[in-house]
């Protein structure tokens, strides 16, 4: 799906042209947002760009020339966006083409930080001048969108520190197994912020001619630096749960084989006594005594009562 934006007085508005006029809207739009494209809606691009949009294949290469170069067709930057899919986090690249009079962007699967800007441009919450500005507001939002996700991760954190430290006969299983999706997401939300200071630094080296956007950058760069000390925080106070969490777990198994141990230990004199007069030889002056029965009995109980009376003493029980 193609959306095409136009840019008039510092205001977005999307255009729907009809298919006949649909050539002409490519080649005025400020900004040609390519959403899955189709084959036919990419071969129209290629011709309009006479290059070839990035495949899919292509925009995941992690090295950095590959996802920061410029060309005759304009400046390329390819940076990872934050996505959630069934509940997880997952990271998506879109690949940005910004040249002089338009800005296109090519990306795969729904990004919330694309629905907000087309909702912000609808109700005309956005104002920009140029494709160059646009760009920049777009990793500026994203930042924004970061910071609110992993203040959603901190509020989820709070949640289960208070499962794993406070609750009594609190489930540590599902406390395992949330801060293990909490680490993922802050892992991922991590790595694009990485990508996004690459990003912004090579678009400050060559957008030289836009002190305002320059300005701008700095201040994403800023917010940047102290998100990723945010999540340094959140990785150590997960990684504090987990040890404390497995602690548990190990504290209560411990419990369990206690228990086993002792209830062996004080089983073990009555057994003894058992197996002694279970024995068939023929010599055994107990077995003619008419209390020998009872006295076995009482020998056994006293057996299994003083190994538990002397843990107890011990305050082992």
């Amino acid at each position: 799906m193609l959306r095409l934006f136009n840019i008039n007085n510092g205001t977005i508005k999307e255009q729907t042209p009809s298919a006949e006029h649909l050539k002409q809207a490519v080649a005025t739009a400020c900004w040609i947002d390519a959403h899955d494209p189709s084959d036919s809606e990419r071969s129209a691009l290629q011709s309009f760009l006479h290059a070839e949009l990035p495949e899919s294949e292509d925009v995941e290469e992690i090295e950095s020339s590959a996802r920061y170069f410029t060309d005759p067709t304009g400046i390329h930057v390819r940076s990872l966006f934050l996505a959630l899919t069934e509940g997880r986090h997952t990271t998506t690249t879109v690949a940005f083409i910004l040249q002089n009079e338009r800005l296109i962007t090519v990306r795969e699967g729904s990004l919330a930080d694309f629905r907000l800007m087309r909702m912000r441009i609808r109700r005309g919450q956005m104002s920009v001048n140029s494709p160059q500005e646009l760009m920049v507001t777009m990793f500026e939002q994203k930042v924004e969108n970061l910071a609110d996700a992993l203040e959603d991760i901190h509020r989820k954190l709070e949640d289960v520190s208070y499962l794993v430290l406070e609750e009594m006969n609190s489930d540590l299983e599902n406390a395992i197994d949330q801060l293990a999706k909490l680490e993922d997401s802050n892992g991922k939300i991590r790595l694009c912020l990485m990508d996004t200071q690459r990003s912004v630094s090579f678009l400050q080296r060559h957008l030289r001619d836009f002190p305002e956007l320059q300005e701008t950058s700095r201040e994403i760069m800023r917010d940047v630096d102290t998100l990723m000390s945010h999540t340094t925080f959140l990785f150590d106070k997960i990684n504090f749960l987990m040890d404390s969490t497995q602690g548990f777990i190990n504290i209560e198994q411990n419990k369990i084989i206690k228990i086993f141990s002792i209830a062996a230990v004080v089983f073990l004199p009555p057994t003894l006594v058992a197996s002694i007069y279970g024995m068939n030889f023929q010599h055994m002056p107990e077995l003619h005594l008419q209390l020998g029965y009872p006295g076995a009995l009482a020998l056994m109980l006293l057996a299994g009562i003083a190994p538990y009376w002397f843990f107890k003493r011990k305050g082992w029980l």
